[in-house]
Protein backbone atom coordinates (compact mmCIF):
# COMPACT_ATOMS: atom_id res chain seq x y z
CA UNK A 1 0.00 0.00 0.00
CA UNK A 2 1.35 3.41 -0.97
CA UNK A 3 0.00 6.74 0.24
CA UNK A 4 1.20 10.20 -0.83
CA UNK A 5 1.27 12.91 1.85
CA UNK A 6 2.57 16.15 0.39
CA UNK A 7 6.13 15.48 -0.71
CA UNK A 8 6.30 12.21 1.26
CA UNK A 9 5.51 8.61 0.38
CA UNK A 10 4.18 6.28 3.08
CA UNK A 11 4.61 2.67 1.97
CA UNK A 12 4.63 -0.88 3.29
CA UNK A 13 6.94 -1.97 0.45
CA UNK A 14 9.99 -3.46 2.19
CA UNK A 15 12.03 -3.11 -1.00
CA UNK A 16 12.10 0.66 -0.40
CA UNK A 17 13.32 0.30 3.17
CA UNK A 18 16.76 1.59 4.16
CA UNK A 19 17.71 -0.99 6.80
CA UNK A 20 20.69 1.10 7.93
CA UNK A 21 18.44 4.12 8.55
CA UNK A 22 15.97 1.96 10.49
CA UNK A 23 18.78 0.53 12.63
CA UNK A 24 20.00 4.06 13.28
CA UNK A 25 16.49 5.12 14.38
CA UNK A 26 16.19 2.16 16.72
CA UNK A 27 19.70 2.46 18.18
CA UNK A 28 18.82 6.03 19.25
CA UNK A 29 15.49 5.01 20.81
CA UNK A 30 14.88 4.30 24.49
CA UNK A 31 13.00 1.07 23.73
CA UNK A 32 15.24 -0.70 21.19
CA UNK A 33 18.78 0.54 21.82
CA UNK A 34 19.86 -2.88 23.15
CA UNK A 35 18.68 -4.87 20.13
CA UNK A 36 21.31 -6.55 18.01
CA UNK A 37 21.51 -6.14 14.25
CA UNK A 38 20.25 -9.71 13.91
CA UNK A 39 17.19 -9.08 16.10
CA UNK A 40 16.32 -5.90 14.20
CA UNK A 41 16.66 -7.64 10.84
CA UNK A 42 14.61 -10.65 11.96
CA UNK A 43 11.88 -8.42 13.43
CA UNK A 44 11.59 -6.49 10.16
CA UNK A 45 11.52 -9.68 8.10
CA UNK A 46 8.76 -11.18 10.31
CA UNK A 47 6.57 -8.06 10.52
CA UNK A 48 4.59 -5.64 8.40
CA UNK A 49 6.64 -2.47 8.13
CA UNK A 50 5.76 1.01 6.96
CA UNK A 51 8.30 3.58 5.91
CA UNK A 52 8.02 7.29 5.22
CA UNK A 53 10.20 8.52 2.38
CA UNK A 54 11.15 11.94 1.08
CA UNK A 55 12.43 11.14 -2.38
CA UNK A 56 14.84 8.25 -1.68
CA UNK A 57 15.51 9.16 1.98
CA UNK A 58 13.75 7.19 4.72
CA UNK A 59 12.54 9.60 7.41
CA UNK A 60 10.06 7.44 9.34
CA UNK A 61 9.23 3.87 10.27
CA UNK A 62 6.61 1.72 12.01
CA UNK A 63 6.41 -2.02 12.53
CA UNK A 64 3.26 -4.10 13.05
CA UNK A 65 2.94 -7.67 14.35
CA UNK A 66 -0.48 -9.25 13.77
CA UNK A 67 -2.50 -12.44 13.60
CA UNK A 68 -4.67 -10.74 10.93
CA UNK A 69 -7.82 -11.92 12.73
CA UNK A 70 -8.11 -10.31 16.16
CA UNK A 71 -5.23 -7.98 16.99
CA UNK A 72 -2.09 -6.13 16.00
CA UNK A 73 0.85 -4.77 17.99
CA UNK A 74 2.13 -1.41 16.75
CA UNK A 75 5.77 -0.86 17.62
CA UNK A 76 9.05 0.81 16.69
CA UNK A 77 7.32 3.98 15.48
CA UNK A 78 9.91 6.62 14.68
CA UNK A 79 10.19 9.90 12.79
CA UNK A 80 13.71 11.23 12.13
CA UNK A 81 14.43 14.24 14.35
CA UNK A 82 14.88 16.63 11.40
CA UNK A 83 11.41 15.80 10.04
CA UNK A 84 9.33 16.02 13.22
CA UNK A 85 6.63 18.66 13.61
CA UNK A 86 5.26 18.18 10.09
CA UNK A 87 2.43 15.80 10.93
CA UNK A 88 4.29 12.74 9.65
CA UNK A 89 3.75 10.68 12.81
CA UNK A 90 0.05 11.50 12.79
CA UNK A 91 -0.32 10.62 9.12
CA UNK A 92 1.60 7.36 9.59
CA UNK A 93 -0.66 6.26 12.47
CA UNK A 94 -3.75 7.34 10.52
CA UNK A 95 -2.70 5.33 7.45
CA UNK A 96 -2.07 2.24 9.58
CA UNK A 97 -5.18 2.41 11.78
CA UNK A 98 -7.53 3.23 8.89
CA UNK A 99 -6.16 0.61 6.50
CA UNK A 100 -8.45 -2.24 5.48
CA UNK A 101 -6.03 -4.70 7.05
CA UNK A 102 -6.06 -3.17 10.56
CA UNK A 103 -9.17 -1.02 11.00
CA UNK A 104 -11.32 -3.84 12.43
CA UNK A 105 -8.62 -5.37 14.67
CA UNK A 106 -7.77 -4.52 18.28
CA UNK A 107 -4.57 -2.45 18.33
CA UNK A 108 -2.00 -2.63 21.12
CA UNK A 109 1.13 -0.58 21.72
CA UNK A 110 3.50 0.55 24.43
CA UNK A 111 4.83 4.08 24.84
CA UNK A 112 6.36 6.26 27.54
CA UNK A 113 6.06 9.59 25.77
CA UNK A 114 3.54 9.71 22.93
CA UNK A 115 0.19 9.00 24.59
CA UNK A 116 -1.46 12.10 23.15
CA UNK A 117 -0.53 11.11 19.60
CA UNK A 118 -2.05 7.64 19.89
CA UNK A 119 -5.13 8.81 21.78
CA UNK A 120 -6.10 10.78 18.66
CA UNK A 121 -6.51 7.41 16.93
CA UNK A 122 -8.64 5.78 19.66
CA UNK A 123 -5.84 4.09 21.59
CA UNK A 124 -6.66 4.19 25.32
CA UNK A 125 -4.37 3.88 28.33
CA UNK A 126 -4.97 0.60 30.14
CA UNK A 127 -1.98 -0.38 32.24
CA UNK A 128 -3.96 -2.39 34.79
CA UNK A 129 -4.90 -5.08 32.24
CA UNK A 130 -1.61 -5.88 30.58
CA UNK A 131 1.52 -7.66 31.73
CA UNK A 132 4.95 -7.99 30.17
CA UNK A 133 7.65 -10.64 30.34
CA UNK A 134 11.16 -9.43 29.55
CA UNK A 135 13.90 -11.73 28.24
CA UNK A 136 16.95 -12.19 30.47
CA UNK A 137 19.11 -9.66 28.60
CA UNK A 138 16.62 -6.87 29.38
CA UNK A 139 16.06 -7.74 33.06
CA UNK A 140 19.42 -6.45 34.27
Amino acid sequence: MDFIYGEYLISDNKELMDIHAVKGFLYRSYWANKRSDEKIEKSIHSSICFGIYKEEIQVGFARIVTDDATMYWLCDVFIHEEYRGQGLGKKLIEVITQSERFKDLMGLLGTLDAHELYEQYQFNRNSERFMIRLPDYLRA
